[in-house]
C-alpha cells in the first residue's frame, strides 16, 4: 500500500523514529520515499546518517513532496508549526496527526487542508509493539485508509474508531498506559527489595510476572479470557493472593487508577485548548 508513496515527518522526535524504524524494518518503504524535518539539524543528520531519510529544516518543503504528513510534534508547538504548513500540503495528500488533544477540526483550520488522520499511538512502538487508535475524516478516501493502516501496522497493532472522542480516552488509557505499568512494576520491586530481594533479583521476578501473566492472557488455551476469571485462579480462599487483594481493595487501588485515567483524559481535553488558545512564543 506505501509502495512509491512520499512520506513527510514534521517532528524528529522518538515516536517519529519509531516510525521509521517500522516502516524500514518491514520493507514498507525505502529511505527515499521518507523525509523528517525539523529545527534542529543535529537531530535532523543523525536520522539521515542512521536510516538514510531525507533531512529538511523548513516543515514546509518537506511537506511540499509528501502524500503522507506525519505531524509529530508537542501539543505546545501546534499552533505554530501547522499554521506554517499551511498551503504547502497537496490537495490530495493527507495528514497523520498524532498531536495530543488536538482535534481534527482544530488541525484543519490550522493547515487549511481537510484530509486528516488522527491517531494515538504508545511507547511499545519503538520496538514494533505498539497499539494506536485512529480516526479520521470524511475527505479521507479509502485508499488512504488502507495506507493508514499499513502504516500504522508498521510499529504495532491498530484500532479503527469512528467517534473522535475515542482518541482523548485512547490517550489517557494506552498513550499513557505505559507510565502506569512501569510505575505498578516499580511499586513492586521495590516491596521486593524490602522484603530482602536483591534488587536485579527483584526486577527479573517482576518483569517475567507481567511478561508471563500478558502471555498467558494471549495464549488461548487458558479456560477463560475474563480477566476477573484469570484472577480467580490464582487466588485461594483464604490464601496469600486473597489477603494481598484485600488490601488492594481496601487502599482503594482500582478508585486510584480509574481516577488517574479520567484526570489523563481531562488533561487530554486541556492540551488541545491550551494549544489553540495559548501558542507558544517563539
Amino acid at each position: 500500500m506505501l509502495s512509491d508513496i512520499r512520506i513527510a515527518l514534521i517532528g524528529p522526535g522518538v515516536m517519529a523514529e519509531a516510525m521509521l524504524k517500522g516502516l524500514l524494518n518491514k520493507k514498507l518503504a525505502t529511505p527515499e520515499q521518507l523525509c523528517i524535518s525539523g529545527p534542529n539539524e543535529e537531530r535532523n543528520q543523525e536520522l539521515h546518517a542512521t536510516y538514510g531519510v531525507r533531512p529538511f529544516s523548513d516543515n514546509r518543503a518537506a511537506a511540499t513532496q509528501a502524500d503522507i504528513v506525519v505531524l509529530a510534534i508537542k501539543p505546545q508547538r501546534m499552533e505554530k508549526v501547522v499554521s506554517e504548513l499551511k498551503g504547502a500540503i497537496q490537495a490530495d495528500a493527507f495528514i497523520l496527526s498524532i498531536i495530543a488533544g488536538a482535534s481534527i477540526k482544530k488541525i484543519a483550520r490550522l493547515s487549511g487542508h481537510e484530509r486528516i488522520v488522527r491517531c494515538m499511538p504508545n511507547t511499545p512502538a519503538q520496538i514494533g509493539e505498539g497499539i494506536t487508535v485512529w480516526t479520521a475524516s470524511a475527505q479521507v478516501s479509502e485508499a488512504q485508509r488502507q495506507m493508514t493502516c499499513a502504516f500504522l501496522n508498521a510499529f504495532g497493532k491498530e484500532i479503527f474508531v469512528e467517534e473522535e472522542d475515542y482518541l482523548d480516552k485512547a490517550t489517557a488509557l494506552s498513550g499513557t498506559g505505559p507510565a502506569y505499568v512501569y510505575l505498578f512494576m516499580e511499586a513492586m520491586v521495590d516491596a521486593g527489595v524490602h522484603l530482602g530481594f536483591p534488587r536485579r533479583i527483584a526486577e527479573r521476578l517482576v518483569i517475567e510476572t507481567l511478561r508471563g501473566s500478558v502471555d498467558y492472557y494471549d495464549d488461548g488455551k487458558s479456560e477463560s479470557k475474563h480477566l476477573a476469571s484469570l484472577r480467580n485462579q490464582v487466588t485461594s480462599p483464604g490464601g496469600t493472593s486473597a489477603e494481598a487483594l484485600y488490601y488492594l481493595e481496601k487502599a482503594g487501588f482500582r478508585t486510584a487508577i480509574s481516577r488517574a485515567i479520567w484526570a489523563a483524559y481531562q488533561r487530554s481535553k486541556e492540551l488541545g485548548k491550551d494549544a489553540e488558545t495559548n501558542p507558544p512564543e517563539e
